[in-house]
């Protein structure tokens, strides 16, 4: 599969590391426990705005969610779980194979596709939800990659974007103490120059008509592991963009 948002290395780098996607004590494990606070923002933010409660049982049911970048399913069968129909895309072939066994051994029905966002806009389907966790870091060309992603999402949907920050703080404990010092990360699991700016995501969304109504800076206590939300986007963050109805 080739196309220019594509970056070969990283998909040589996460090929490597596809059959650990499950193991919870493994090098994801931190994507596991970042996993239950994500569903639980996702969750009360997907159906505030769609008007929908969140307390009750499979609160998505009815909506349908892109997951970009799925890797090996954590966050998508979360987000099934929660009754949305979940259409996971990967450009790491070994990825929707892992995500395709473990959805099965999970007796869940979600479709997932080897697939790049060059693609997928050329099919002319779009989605209420597009999630786009921890992907924009890692493409070869972020303006383009970020025109397509906006493209998927439909009419009056939501996008919802994780990624780092650019600055030295993110230098100092995404990269050096996540990944040299503390170890919860793979050394070259992230470049400090692919990090994204909010003030960068913003404008890249806004030319699409898109409108960042939300956003949230992710903490983690190095002592007990423990993620949590913050005002501060110093480093870790979400934010969430809405596609203006015509």
């Amino acid at each position: 599969m080739e196309g220019s948002t594509i970056d070969q290395d990283e998909v040589a780098y996460y090929s490597q590391l596809a059959d650990q996607w499950w193991d919870k004590e493994g090098k994801f494990w931190p994507l596991h426990l970042l996993n239950q606070l994500r569903t639980a923002y996702l969750r009360k933010a997907i159906c505030r705005h769609f008007g929908r409660p969140y307390e009750v049982n499979r609160p998505l049911r009815g909506l349908n969610i892109l997951d970009i970048g799925c890797g090996g399913g954590i966050l998508a069968e979360s987000m099934a779980h929660l009754g949305a129909s979940v259409h996971g895309i990967d450009v790491v072939e070994r990825n929707i194979s892992i995500a395709r066994q473990h959805a099965l051994q999970s007796n869940l029905s979600i479709e997932y596709e080897y697939l790049d966002v060059e693609e997928a806009v050329s099919r002319e389907q779009r989605y209420d939800v597009v999630l786009n966790m921890e992907v924009v870091e890692h493409v070869a060309d972020l303006p383009l990659f970020m025109t397509l992603c906006n493209q998927l999402v439909a009419k009056g949907g939501v996008m919802y974007i994780a990624t780092i920050n650019r600055n030295l703080l993110s230098w100092l404990f995404a990269i050096v103490g996540a990944e040299y010092l503390l170890r919860w990360l793979p050394k070259g699991t992230h470049s400090w120059f692919k990090f994204v700016k909010p003030r960068e995501l913003e404008a890249l969304l806004a030319r699409d008509n898109m409108t960042v109504n939300a956003t949230t800076g992710v903490r983690v206590n190095p002592f007990t592991r423990q993620f949590s939300l913050t005002p501060r986007l110093s480093v870790n963050y979400m934010l969430s963009a809405i596609q203006r109805a015509a």
